[in-house]
C-alpha cells in the first residue's frame, strides 16, 4: 500500500515576538521613546510536525504553549521567523490565497459571518470569492444544511444567531468550497452538551469522509470523541506526539468505579478485598469510591469484587480525561522528576 501523502509538513518552525521594555507611567514611556529595548518572546521553539491527508489530530498544551500561534502560521496570518512550512505544497505566507483554497478556519470566539447580513447572504459572497462552480455550490450546501441542521439559519441575521446556531453557520462557511484541512481553535466553547454531540458528531464524519482535521482545544470531550492523535506543546515545543490511546495507556494507570448501593457501603469490608485500591465513601451514605490500578486489575474484576460484598444498583466507569494526562505528563517530565528531586 502506498504511503500516506503529507498534508502539512513544518520543519524547525519558530516565531519570536518583539515586546517593548519599559519602565511604568509617562516617565518609562518617554525614555522609551529616547532609548528603545526590546524583549524576544519565542512562541514556537523550533516545532516539527506532519500531519497526513485524513488524520484528525488534537493540537493541545497550557495556555501560551504556542498553539494558536502555530495554527496562524499554517494558515500564512503570521510569517516565520525562521524554518519551513507547507501546507498541501504551498508556503502559507508566500501564497496566501492559493493556501486559502485548501483550508477552512474556525475559531470558537470569533465569526467570519457577516454581523448583519442574512447568513444565506454570508454564503453566497464566500461562494464568489472561492469562485465555487453553481453545481458544486449547491451540493455542498445541500449536505452542510442537512448535517449541520441550518437550513432554518439561513434568513437569519447573524448577530440575531445564538451561540450555538452561529457555530453551525461557521462551521458551514468553513466548509463550503470543501476544504483538505480545516484547523479549529476551540470550536464547542460555550456549547451546551446537546449541540455539543452534534458537532462532535459532524466533525467524525467530516473525518470519515477524508477531510483531515487540526483542532486545537481545552475540551476532553473534543478530543477523545473527534481525534486519533494527540501532539502536546508547551514553551513552544512539542512534548508528545502519538495516538490518544497510547498516551492514555502510558501515562494514565488509573481508573475509578463509582457505585450506588443498596445500603450503606461497608468500605473495610471491601478493604480487605481490594487491598491495592484506594476505596472510599462518595456523596452519600450509599455511594461507594474504588479507585484502582488498571494494569493491575481490569475494572470487570473490581466490579465483580465488589458485587461480591454487596448489593450494587448501578455503577459508572471514569477513565482519566487527557487534561490529566497532559498534567502528568509534565510532571513526568519536569526537572525534578527527570533528576530525582522531591
Amino acid at each position: 500500500m502506498a504511503p500516506t501523502a503529507a498534508l502539512v509538513e513544518a520543519s524547525g518552525l519558530v516565531k519570536e515576538f518583539r515586546r517593548p521594555r519599559k519602565a511604568p507611567g509617562l516617565a518609562g514611556a518617554l525614555r522609551h521613546l529616547v532609548t528603545r529595548r526590546f524583549d524576544v518572546h519565542r512562541a514556537v521553539d523550533g516545532i516539527d510536525l506532519r500531519v497526513d491527508e485524513g488524520e484528525s489530530v488534537a493540537y493541545v498544551g497550557p495556555n501560551g504553549a504556542g498553539k494558536s500561534t502555530t495554527v496562524k502560521l499554517l494558515t500564512g496570518i503570521l510569517v516565520p521567523t525562521a524554518g519551513e512550512v507547507r501546507v498541501a505544497g504551498v508556503v502559507p505566507h508566500r501564497d496566501r490565497v492559493a493556501n486559502a483554497r485548501n483550508v477552512g478556519v474556525v475559531f470558537g470566539q470569533r465569526t467570519q459571518l457577516w454581523w448583519d447580513l442574512p447568513v444565506q447572504d454570508t454564503f453566497e459572497l464566500l461562494r464568489d470569492m472561492y469562485r465555487i462552480p453553481a453545481a458544486d455550490y449547491r451540493r455542498s450546501m445541500d449536505r452542510l444544511c442537512e448535517v449541520l441542521e441550518i437550513g432554518p439559519l439561513l434568513p437569519v441575521l447573524a448577530r440575531k444567531l445564538s451561540l450555538g446556531q452561529r457555530m453551525r453557520a461557521d462551521l458551514a462557511a468553513a466548509l463550503l468550497h470543501e476544504p483538505r484541512i480545516v484547523y479549529l481553535d476551540e470550536p464547542t466553547i460555550g456549547l451546551d452538551v446537546s449541540v455539543k454531540d452534534r458537532v462532535r458528531a459532524f466533525l467524525r464524519q467530516l473525518v470519515a469522509d477524508g477531510t483531515t482535521v487540526l483542532l486545537t482545544t481545552h475540551d476532553v470531550g473534543d478530543i477523545e470523541e473527534v481525534c486519533r492523535r494527540i501532539v502536546v506543546v508547551d514553551e513552544g515545543r512539542i512534548r508528545h506526539d502519538g495516538p490518544v490511546d497510547v498516551l492514555r495507556d502510558t501515562l494514565a494507570g488509573h481508573s475509578t468505579v463509582r457505585f450506588q448501593l443498596a445500603a450503606p457501603a461497608p468500605l473495610e469490608l471491601i478493604r480487605q478485598h481490594l487491598p491495592d485500591a484506594e476505596v472510599s465513601a462518595g456523596a452519600g451514605e450509599r455511594d461507594l469510591v474504588v479507585r484502582f490500578d488498571r494494569t493491575l486489575r481490569p475494572a470487570g474484576a473490581v466490579a465483580a469484587a465488589v458485587m461480591g460484598l454487596v448489593e450494587v444498583r448501578d455503577l459508572r466507569i471514569d477513565d482519566e480525561g487527557v487534561a490529566d494526562l497532559i498534567r502528568r505528563l509534565h510532571e513526568r517530565d519536569s526537572p525534578a522528576a527527570l533528576t530525582g528531586a522531591g
